[in-house]
């Protein structure tokens, strides 16, 4: 620790922080535009200037806080008149080329110039001259820019190298002709772009969905989580009335630190589109309205008209726990063994260690190397990929690749695309072992589209091998990662959503479908599985978009989406996290927990659940792990299963076909069908 003395008074900090972190964890507030503390530093605002003392007196002229680090026995005035004059000349030559246009520009109320201009600036403008003129850039169709707002604190500059690792918003010019745009004046194709918006500390970039719709002060806000992948990013609902109005990151270093993908932070706008808000039911081949008592009464009569075994279900990827739980209860007692939470086609299986991020995702950052297994994390968990960036930046840091070639933003290894090339990794005969050797705590990534196929369990008992014959795993350190890329599938494994004895797995129920040998499907959420046709089979679905599970229903249970009622999620590395409901439910909807409840009722199979406290309680009853808010579940150690293994015909799939149109709530958003068609064949998911 260093002993440091601010404006009179005694702090202990930690070594090598700058000045204006050791101010800040001391309680001491110090104004800065440019600086960010999960960017390199730019010291280009100069408004964080403070003076210093130390062994050979006062500094000379203020210095930058940020850019200045902390040593033994320093004093830091941050309240001298000298500090206060420079303060207020850095916020006069701001506001010089700085617009008048507060109450029209959507920064409004949260706006860091707005603030600090009041609490440090002089309060009048001397300058009489005209002001500078800049023309607006074309950034895309969720980024909206008046740039005459900029004051080059060159944030966004920063963020596209750093993070997202396109390189695609600079600089140019000097002084007052300074600009910022973009590569070519191209719209940018980051799949973090939007992050930029809540770094510009003016309203130079500010969001084009949201843009003149509401003042800040007229949201409530809610703090939930983010389903649109299984990361599980922290995030903050603002709504106006029962209509979700924008989605803001929250701060969580463990898994998302302060960033969220563009689709997390966009797809709002679906929530309102293509709503199923009332039961439907199909007669004669069209879907038409019917009341709730008619709709549980035809669920309830097809289900126990049924044969137990004739009967299937299957989760969607958006399904909170309860509701997985509640639809596994339902079909316990109905005495079907055909349950199934894996509707790509994966094979995963076994204890949690089996399909955990066991390293964790803030794991990436100890970590000295990478191997990359059937995955594209670009697209399938973009803040993932955006920690493997910054590691791949490190000197030393090697990352290789085994699965088709795609632009990740940072060079790799390519190992081909051959999945029998584990083989020459197991044994040691490829090139890259020798990299491996040297790597004291790597991690491996395996995506879903590795999994898929009738041979993927057996791959992933061979990156099980590969795993125990380097450093992956040891006593310290577990580097074994199975990315997901559906939010619900954690906790359906964790709780047991797979087939019975003798029940069928996702392909044996497609094929049951199509054969017509299962009499009743229920899906719940399910809107990715492949049946293409519709036949005899009667068809539940229950959820809240009308998309393919939809189209494919003979009846149809309207639900809430996740914003609409509270549930349990577990993230990829098995983090337990809540989802808290921001708005109502739309028209007739009902929770999911719910319905379910009424059919078992109906079906006098015993008493449903009253409330959604009793389905906690019960579901905490039989998983009591769960009850654990943001903590990680443990998986137990992994066994090495010695057997020869031929996977001649297995290859790598897709795990996510379309970044940007991945589940029922993207797929009716406008502003997602939009970024899709926008440069298609030059941007990454499309």
């Amino acid at each position: 620790m260093t002993k440091i003395n601010i404006d009179g008074k005694d702090f202990e900090v930690e070594e090598n922080l700058s000045i204006i972190q050791a101010c800040e964890y001391s309680g001491v507030e110090i104004p800065r535009f440019c600086y960010h503390e999960k960017l390199s530093i730019a010291g280009n605002c100069r408004m964080c200037l403070v003076d210093i003392e130390d062994s050979r007196g006062i500094s000379p002229k203020p210095v930058a806080s940020c850019a200045m680090q902390v040593t033994e026995g320093l004093k830091i005035h941050t309240k001298t008149e000298r500090v206060k004059k420079a303060r207020e000349g850095v916020m006069e030559f701001l506001l010089i080329n700085h617009p008048l246009d507060c109450p029209i520009c959507d920064q409004g109320g949260e706006c860091d110039l707005q603030d600090q201009s009041v609490a440090y600036g002089v309060g009048t403008s001397r300058y009489e001259q005209n002001k500078r003129s800049v023309e607006n850039k074309d950034m895309g169709p969720f980024i909206k820019t008046e740039m005459n707002r900029c004051i080059h604190c060159t944030r966004c500059v920063r963020f596209s190298t750093e993070v997202s690792g396109l390189d695609e918003i600079g600089a140019i010019g000097r002084g007052r002709d300074m600009e910022i745009t973009t590569y070519l004046d191209m719209a940018v194709k980051s799949e973090l772009s939007g992050n930029v918006i809540d770094l510009c500390p003016v309203g130079a970039l500010t969001s084009k969905p949201y843009a003149f719709s509401a003042r800040p002060w007229e949201l409530k806000q809610t703090e939930s989580i983010d389903v649109m992948d299984a990361i599980g990013s922290n995030i903050r609902i603002d709504s106006k009335g029962n209509k979700v109005m924008r989605v803001l990151p929250r701060n969580n270093d463990e898994i998302n630190e302060e960033w969220i993908s563009d689709k997390t932070r966009f797809f709002w706008d679906g929530l309102s589109l293509q709503r199923i808000d009332k039961p439907y039911l199909r007669q004669e081949g069209k879907l038409k309205k019917i009341s709730w008592k008619k709709a549980i009464e035809v669920a309830a009569e097809k289900l126990q008209s049924s044969k137990p075994e004739k009967i299937a279900s299957i989760v969607g990827d958006l399904a909170s726990i309860e509701s997985v739980y509640s639809l596994k209860k339902l079909m316990k007692m109905i005495g079907s063994p055909n349950i199934e939470c894996r509707q790509d086609g994966s094979k995963i299986y076994g204890g949690r260690e089996n399909w955990l991020f066991n390293s964790k995702i803030s794991g990436i950052d100890e970590s000295d190397g990478c191997l990359l297994i059937g995955t594209n994390p670009r697209i399938e968990a973009a803040l993932i990929n955006s920690r493997i960036i910054r590691k791949s930046k490190e000197r030393n840091y090697s990352i290789g690749l085994l699965g088709n070639k795609e632009d990740l933003n940072y060079n790799y290894d390519f190992l081909g695309n051959n999945p029998e090339i584990i083989h020459e990794l197991i044994k040691g005969t490829n090139s890259f072992n020798k990299k491996l050797e040297k790597m004291e705590k790597p991690i491996m990534i395996i995506g879903q589209g590795a999994l898929k196929g009738n041979f993927g369990e057996d791959y992933l008992n061979l990156c099980i091998e590969l795993a125990h014959n380097y450093n992956f795993l040891s006593d310290e350190w577990n580097g074994f990662n199975v990315l997901h890329s559906a939010a619900s599938r954690p906790g359906a494994m964790e709780i047991g959503f797979l087939p019975g004895e003798k029940g069928k797995n996702l392909d044996q129920i497609i094929e049951s479908y199509n054969n017509e040998s299962i009499s009743t499907l229920f899906l719940l959420g399910a809107d990715e599985i492949e049946i293409n046709k519709k036949n005899k089979c009667f068809v539940i679905y229950q959820g809240h978009h009308g998309d393919k599970g939809a189209n494919l229903a003979d009846l149809i249970l309207p639900s809430p989406s996740f914003n609409e009622q509270n549930g349990l999620y577990i993230n990829t590395e098995g983090r337990v996290q809540e989802s808290i409901r921001a708005t109502f439910p739309v028209g007739e909807a009902k929770e999911d927990w719910q319905i379910i409840s009424l059919i078992i009722e109906k079906m006098a199979l015993g008493n449903g659940f009253k409330n959604f406290e009793e389905v906690r309680n019960d579901l905490f009853k039989f998983y009591p792990q769960l009850s654990n808010i943001d903590i990680c579940l443990l998986g137990e150690k992994l066994t090495k299963k010695n057997q020869a293994i031929k996977i001649k015909k297995h290859i790598f799939n897709s795990s996510v076909e379309n970044f940007w149109l991945s589940n029922s709530i993207t797929r009716s958003s406008k502003l997602m069908c939009e970024r899709s068609n926008i440069s298609s064949k030059n941007t990454v998911g499309n």
